[in-house]
């Protein structure tokens, strides 16, 4: 099982990947979507509780169609479209476990007692590692579709999510850095440093700072799990100061985008 991920530019270019997601087999209960900028109010306008909705069930997926979300026919995928403010990003609907696990939304705050099996796909399939691109883009205005599929499924959800027009994760990541590093070379340089040989170690402590078991917590307060998950890198000056320039960011956001 694996994760594949596709950044859109609009909303209704996301809407048509996950269509076609559909079509082809994905199930849907392994597809999240995550959008900016909707309002609790925007969101139970899309998304109208029914009659027949199960206690608990919250808002569900099914209300897609002709909603604001717009998927043709309707995702009833046993989740949740919530409403939330993010710290760093700002409002975001996260429609589907994945993505509202991902954001702070699972569980009791949308109401939804996922089953085991998809708590099992859940708990595989999440992508930590890659949450602050998800973050950098729902900033930028841009949609994210997240799909949890099996081995024999990811090659074509990843051929169907292009096709829609999805930009990958990896020239995202990309981009996000392309856009950080001038200002981080010129930190670097400023207090002695060869960026140039150390922008390796330097980028990795900065990205272990955005995951979510490092953000908010120092150098020393992360030790351990920073020792393990960057064995190779965790006794590097670079990896640490890029780890605290990290931290830093993150916490601008936070006072950026505060709810």
């Amino acid at each position: 099982m694996s994760t594949v991920a596709g950044i859109f530019k609009t909303r209704e270019a996301a809407e048509r990947a996950v269509e076609n997601l559909r079509s082809n087999g994905i199930a849907d209960e392994r597809i999240s979507l995550l959008a900016p900028g909707t309002s609790p109010e925007e969101l139970d306008a899309a998304v109208p509780t029914t009659e027949t909705e199960q206690p608990g069930m919250g808002k569900a997926l099914g209300g897609w169609a002709g909603g604001a979300l717009g998927i043709a026919g309707g995702m009833h995928i046993g989740a949740a479209a919530a409403s939330l403010f993010v710290p760093g990003v700002g409002p975001v609907i996260a429609a589907g476990l994945i993505g509202a696990a991902l954001l702070g939304a699972g569980g009791a705050a949308t109401g939804i007692a996922a089953g085991g099996a998809m708590e099992d796909a859940v708990a595989q399939g999440m992508p930590h590692d890659e949450l602050y691109i998800y973050e950098d883009a729902l900033r930028q205005g841009r949609t994210v579709v997240i799909v949890v599929a099996d081995d024999d499924q990811s090659e074509a959800a990843r051929n169907i999510m292009a096709q829609a027009g999805a930009e990958s994760i990896d020239a995202a990541r990309e981009s996000w850095w392309v856009g950080l590093r001038d200002a981080e070379e010129e930190e670097y340089t400023g207090q002695g440093g060869d960026f140039k040989t150390s922008e390796s170690y330097y980028r990795r402590g900065f990205e272990a700072a955005l995951h979510p078991q490092s953000r908010g917590k120092s150098y020393e307060e992360a030790s351990e799990s920073l020792s393990e998950r960057y064995s190779d890198a965790y006794g590097q000056d670079a990896f640490r100061r890029g780890y605290d320039r990290g931290q830093a960011y993150h916490q601008g956001l936070r006072e950026k985008y505060k709810g």
